[in-house]
């Protein structure tokens, strides 16, 4: 018999729209997360598995609407696949450990990783430093 990871519980108490948009692909509104304005010196969780996905010393402010980064807090911390939605092809970001959506990886980033994870504030949890 498989064992339920002990994260799993959390799923039930997502919010509904940090519901659809880690379990289900969605996305908020852009502008909405008070996550995109924050400078404050921290880590950037899971919702769901609490891991840790991002550190504010690689946060930037993009313009696009949502919380953005150059670079993850490690190279195991999330993982990607192709997102051909909508009629357009994009590189999906997803938490390694428990597979929630959180967002999206562009090229048009600043330097020096020229990337842009545009992340959805809602599947993310901030922890100050």
């Amino acid at each position: 018999m498989v064992e339920t990871p002990s994260w799993y519980k959390n799923i039930a108490k997502l919010s509904p729209l940090a519901y659809k948009v880690t379990q289900l692909s969605g996305t908020e509104e852009a502008f909405s997360s008070e996550l995109y304005t924050n400078k404050r010196d921290g880590i950037y969780t899971c919702v769901v598995c609490n891991s840790s996905l991002f550190s504010s010393k690689h946060k930037y402010l993009s313009g696009t609407g949502w919380p953005s980064f150059y670079q993850t807090i490690d190279d195991t911390s999330v993982a990607t696949n192709v997102d051909r939605k909508y009629g357009l092809t994009r590189t999906e970001v997803h938490c390694e450990k428990c597979k929630a959506h959180l967002g999206h990886v562009f090229d048009d980033g600043p330097r020096p990783t020229y990337l842009r994870y545009c992340i959805n504030g809602v599947a993310l949890r901030f922890v100050e430093n």
